[in-house]
C-alpha cells in the first residue's frame, strides 16, 4: 500500500514542483531517489532499519517504504548510509554539538559511547563493553541487561537495572532503573529465588531518601557537560509522565523520577523525544505475519511459539508486569515492566493486580488496535490450542511452588533425551495418577502458556526469568493443580 502511494504522490509531486518549485529545507542534505518504475523525487533520509527506509520530501512529508522500491543505485547508496548527527534548533542539542564523545563517557562513568551513533553502534559489542548479559534474542529483536552489583555506577547513581534494546543488530533505546520500589524491596536472588525476600534498610523512607540522592546526583552530571534540562511530558496514555530532557547530537537524556516508584533514565533517539515518546503503530498485517510465522511445529507433537522476547523480572516480584511486556511486545505493542508496576499499582517489591493492570492499560492496549480478554475457569487443552495455533501466547495466573518447579525443571531435561514418545506419554500417565499438588498463595505468579503437545497432553510456559526458563513443560493435569483458574490474552 506505501508503495502504491510512494507512485501516486510523486507524479502529483513532480507536476507540483514544476509549476511553483521547491522550498529547500536549510541545512538538510536532499537526495534524487528514484522508484523501480522511474519516478524521481527529492528527499533526505530519516531512517534506515529491517530494510524499509523512511525519507522526507522537500515539504516535510514522511514516508516509509521497502528499500527494494527504489532503484538498484539508490540501494547501493543507502547501504553506505550512516546518520549525521541530528541537530533540530531550538534543542539543547545545538548548544551541545561541539560537546566530546569523551566527555560524555567520563561523565557517564562508563564506555557507551564511540564515535558512531550509539543508533547506529552494533547492539552486541555495545553491551559487551558494558558488561552486561544478553537477556533476548529473536529473529525480530535483541535485549542486554544487567542487575548490577550495590558498586557499579552510572552518572555517579547505582542502577538496579540496565538494559540495551534493539533490532537488526543495532540499538535502539537504552534503559537505566535506579531506586525504584521493586529492586529496592528485592528478594534474595533472581529467578525461583526472587519468593524468598529480604527487608530493605529504611523502608519507605528510605526509598523516598535514596530517590531524591541519585535523582540529583544524575542531573548535577548531566547538566555539568549537557547544561540545563527542559522540562516535558514523555509517553502515552497512563504511562505518560514528566521527564527533564538533555539532548547531545542525535540523542536525548530523558530523566525520570515518579514518586514512590523509580527514578530512570533513558537515552533514545532525538527525534522520538521531539515526538513526546510517540510509538507508531504497527500493523495488524506485519504482527500476524510474525506471529504466524513463529509457530513451531515439531516432529514429535510439539506447537511452540518460538521468538517470544524474554523480560527477566531480576530479584523482585515483578512477573505480572514483566510477563505482560513480554506478550504485548509480541503484539507490536511498546510496553515496559517498570512503567507497568506503576500502572499496575505493584506493592513494594512487587505483587501485582492482573485485574487493575489490565484495567489501567486496556485503553492504551485498544488505542493502538489490540484488544485483551480474561478467561476464567479450567485449563481446557481446546483453549490453549486456539491461541496457540494462531501465535497468540496465554498470561497464566497460577502458583508457583516448589514442588512444581521441582517437577517442571525435571521434565524439561528429561524430554530433551526423549526418542519414544508413545512411552513418554505412558510415563506421565502413570506419573500423574494420585498426584497431588498443593497451592501456595504466597507463591502467586503470572507466566506464558507459549506451547502444547496434544498427544502427550503437556503444557509449555515461560517465566520471566532469564533464557534458563523459556521454555518449560508440565502434563496439563498438574498445571491445572497449581492454577488460579484464570489466563489473560493480548490479542487482535
Amino acid at each position: 500500500m506505501r508503495l502504491i502511494r510512494f507512485v501516486t504522490w510523486l507524479g502529483i509531486y513532480l507536476f507540483a514542483a514544476f509549476m511553483v518549485g521547491g522550498v529547500l529545507a536549510e541545512g538538510e542534505a536532499l537526495r534524487e531517489f528514484t522508484s523501480q518504475k522511474g519516478q524521481k523525487i527529492r528527499a533526505r533520509v530519516e531512517n534506515l532499519q529491517g530494510g524499509k527506509v523512511t525519507i522526507i520530501r522537500e515539504d516535510g512529508q514522511k514516508f516509509t517504504l521497502p528499500v527494494t522500491a527504489l532503484s538498484a543505485a539508490d540501494q547501493a547508496w543507502l547501504a553506505a548510509w550512516k546518520p549525521t548527527a541530528a541537530v533540530v534548533p531550538g534543542t539543547s542539542a545545538e548548544a551541545n554539538v561541539t560537546v566530546t564523545t569523551a566527555q560524555i563517557n567520563e561523565v557517564l562513568g562508563q564506555p557507551l559511547f564511540v564515535e558512531e551513533s550509539l543508533f547506529q553502534a552494533d547492539i552486541a559489542a555495545t553491551a559487551q563493553r558494558l558488561g552486561w548479559k544478553q537477556e533476548s534474542q529473536t529473529k525480530f529483536s535483541s535485549s542486554f541487561r544487567s542487575y548490577p552489583d550495590e558498586n557499579y555506577r552510572f552518572l555517579n547513581a547505582r542502577p538496579y537495572s540496565a538494559a540495551l534494546y534493539g533490532e537488526d543488530s543495532k540499538v535502539t533505546t537504552l534503559s537505566l532503573v535506579f531506586a525504584n520500589k521493586g529492586d529496592f524491596f528485592g528478594a534474595a536472588g533472581s529467578g525461583e529465588k526472587h519468593f524468598e525476600k529480604e527487608k530493605a534498610i529504611g523502608g519507605i523512607e528510605g526509598l523516598r531518601a535514596a530517590m531524591a540522592k541519585e535523582a540529583k546526583a544524575i542531573e548535577d552530571c548531566l547538566t555539568k557537560v549537557l547544561g540545563e534540562p527542559s522540562r516535558q511530558k514523555f509517553g502515552e496514555g497512563e504511562s505518560r509522565h514528566n521527564v527533564s530532557r538533555w539532548d547531545w547530537k542525535e540523542h536525548s537524556f530523558l530523566l525520570s523520577s515518579v514518586d514512590d516508584e523509580y527514578v530512570g533514565l533513558q537515552i533514545v533517539p532525538l527525534q522520538f523525544a521531539e515526538d513526546r515518546g510517540k510509538a507508531s503503530r504497527v500493523s495488524d498485517s506485519t504482527v500476524r505475519d510474525r506471529v504466524r510465522g513463529s509457530l513451531e511445529k515439531r516432529s514429535n507433537g510439539d506447537v511452540y511459539i518460538a521468538d517470544i522476547p524474554m523480560v527477566d523480572q531480576g530479584p523482585k516480584g515483578y512477573c505480572v508486569p514483566a510477563t505482560c511486556e513480554r506478550a504485548m511486545r509480541w503484539m507490536g505493542l511498546s510496553a515496559d515492566m517498570y512503567l507497568l508496576a506503576m500502572v499496575g499499582e505493584s506493592g513494594l517489591g512487587g505483587g501485582t493486580s492482573f485485574d487493575t493492570l489490565f484495567g489501567n492499560v486496556g485503553r492504551d492496549i485498544k488505542r493502538k488496535g489490540r484488544s485483551f480478554e480474561t478467561i476464567r475457569g479450567d485449563l481446557k487443552m481446546r483453549t490453549v490450542k486456539k491461541f496457540i495455533d494462531q501465535g497468540i501466547p496465554m498470561i497464566w495466573g497460577m502458583f508457583s511452588t516448589k514442588e512444581f518447579n521441582e517437577l517442571a525443571n525435571d521434565r524439561t531435561t528429561k524430554r530433551k533425551e526423549i526418542s519414544d514418545w508413545a512411552a513418554w506419554t505412558k510415563q506421565l500417565d502413570a506419573e500423574v495418577k494420585g498426584k497431588t499438588l498443593p497451592p501456595d498463595t504466597n507463591r502467586a505468579h503470572a507466566t506464558l502458556i507459549v506451547g502444547y503437545n496434544e498427544e502427550t497432553n503437556e503444557l509449555c510456559f515461560s517465566d520471566s526469568w532469564g533464557e534458563r526458563y523459556l521454555e518449560r513443560w508440565v502434563r496439563l493435569e498438574e498445571a491445572e493443580m497449581v492454577s488460579q483458574d484464570v489466563v489473560y490474552v493480548v490479542d487482535f
